[in-house]
């Protein structure tokens, strides 16, 4: 499904109809199209929070249902089948037109399949010349050579991998080594990247590798999460090359080429202790490789750059940062758990699916897109709770299943001293609400040990502490001390 969202994104940022199409992986025509039911309706980016993408389309085209749908041809096979002996375009247009009318499609006239598989070989055979823009793109790429440096322990020669990020306009180049090409290495060379250059170029073209893109299919490419963000955070749009296509950013392949001459193998007989040393050296070799004069006109990609750079647009106030995304349950306690640390979120969710978005310092909940709440990202000791006194619903017994009562009565059918321990765990917490996720496992435990087990372990446990935790209990039963209670009691009759 096209991405209305991103095109009026991408439109608010001063990108053309073609850039546009490109980076979205649509025709031009459906951008124009977008763009102009947007101004008719009066829509423009940044969006409403509540409008959700079914809402957008709904808005754009409210009578979409209604329009007549053509078939379109596979011009992959048209192409392939026209190389046979005696096959013509006219042949294939009539056996197009009589599948259609098996299948009740609507088939193109001759006119139009003829312009449409013009249009497809333009596209399949074309190589155009292209004249970059300053300012326009950043291309990026991991040199396919690599360097390393001395483990100081062992000896071990460690790899190094080189990443490289070109300004085709002036040639300009950032260089920077990692011992990884993880999505934390790729974005942190990004981030350097722009640092480095004083500024953003309004797209940035990858290679289809998973950091960058996860799918590009002839439909559609999905970005990694990750790199999505990094891009809405630094306003710019990415457009991947198309598969197996290196020439859509030749001239970071030229520049990965000449930077494994110029710095890489210039570097290949000294020996580096640590990253750093290692990175200050390639600096080096940056800047000669930046300032070296142009051969065949006058000028460097330094003085070029000085050119290009007025036409960068302004870096954001605060750097990207690198976020992870897990999916999250939320459960009877209208909390979620993530890396073992609690978070409440409104009531109203209970039950269901969420995103969570974690950085180092903040944790962001989403629900169909839509941030709900946000906490600071607790570290430390587990099992610890983040609350929002505002996610607790008015009247717990009428918008909770689960609830102190139930799990005490529960307790209670399984013996005195099961009850006891519940309400101990649950009287031990701020918000008793807190304590239902240690009252479901500690009676759970009656499935695995039975409950006459159960039983004796809490009333050992509470020869322990008038207080005991599900540990406690759990640790009981694990290691049999509770059947040692049993004998004791046996002896005596």
């Amino acid at each position: 499904m096209t991405n209305y969202r991103e095109i009026l994104r991408l439109k608010s940022l001063g990108l053309n109809n073609s850039q546009i199409a490109e980076s979205v992986h649509c025709s031009r025509t459906t951008v124009i199209n977008v763009l102009k039911q947007a101004t008719e309706k009066g829509l423009q980016y940044p969006l409403p929070d509540q409008l959700s993408d079914e809402e957008l389309y709904n808005t754009l085209f409210p009578a979409a249902s209604g329009k007549v749908k053509y078939k379109m041809p596979d011009y992959e096979h048209v192409y392939k089948e026209l190389q046979r002996d005696g096959v013509t375009l006219d042949l294939l247009w009539r056996e197009y037109v009589d599948e259609c009318r098996l299948a009740g499609e609507l088939p193109y006239q001759s006119t139009q399949f003829n312009k449409y598989y013009n249009d497809f070989c333009a596209r399949k055979n074309a190589t155009m010349h292209l004249n970059h823009k300053p300012g326009e793109i950043m291309q990026v790429d991991w040199a396919g050579d690599t360097t390393g440096i001395i483990d100081t322990d062992t000896g071990e020669f460690i790899k190094a991998y080189v990443f490289v990020a070109t300004l085709p306009y002036s040639g300009y180049s950032y260089v920077e080594g990692f011992f990884s090409m993880n999505q934390e290495a790729w974005t942190t060379a990004h981030v350097n990247a722009y640092k480095y250059f004083g500024g953003v170029t309004k797209m940035i073209q990858c290679d289809n590798l998973k950091t960058g893109v996860m799918k590009h299919g002839k439909e559609e490419v999905e970005l990694n999460r990750s790199y999505q963000e990094l891009a809405e955070h630094y306003n710019t749009a990415v457009v991947p090359a198309r598969v197996r296509s290196p020439r859509d950013k030749a001239f970071v392949e030229g520049t990965v080429g000449v930077i494994s001459t110029f710095i890489l193998a210039a570097l290949r007989n000294r020996q580096f202790l640590s990253l750093p040393d290692l990175n200050e050296a390639i600096w080096n070799k940056l800047y000669e490789f930046n300032h070296k004069p142009f051969q065949k006109k006058d000028g460097s990609r330094a003085s070029m750059f000085e050119e290009e750079k007025p036409f960068l647009m302004q870096l954001p106030a605060e750097p990207y940062e690198l976020s992870q995304w897990k999916i999250a349950t939320v459960g009877p306690n209208y909390h979620i758990a993530v890396d073992k640390m609690n978070y409440s979120v409104p009531y109203e969710y209970i039950k269901q699916k969420v995103d969570v978005r974690l950085t180092r310092n903040m944790v962001e909940v989403f629900f169909n897109g839509n941030r709900i709440c946000s906490h600071v990202r607790l570290y430390g000791r587990l099992n610890q709770y983040s609350t929002n006194e505002d996610h607790m619903p008015p009247d717990h017994k009428k918008y909770v299943a689960w609830n102190g009562e139930r799990f005490i009565g529960w307790a209670a059918k399984m013996g005195h001293n099961t009850e006891t321990v519940v309400r101990a765990i649950l009287s031990s917490y701020k918000i008793e609400q807190q304590g239902y996720k240690p009252c479901l496992a500690l009676l759970k435990l009656a499935d695995k040990y039975s409950v006459e087990r159960l039983e004796k372990a809490c009333a050992k446990a509470l020869t322990y502490t008038p207080q005991p935790s599900f540990k406690h209990v759990k640790s009981i039963l694990a290691s049999g001390q509770d059947k040692t209670v049993q004998k004791s009691e046996a002896k005596r009759s």
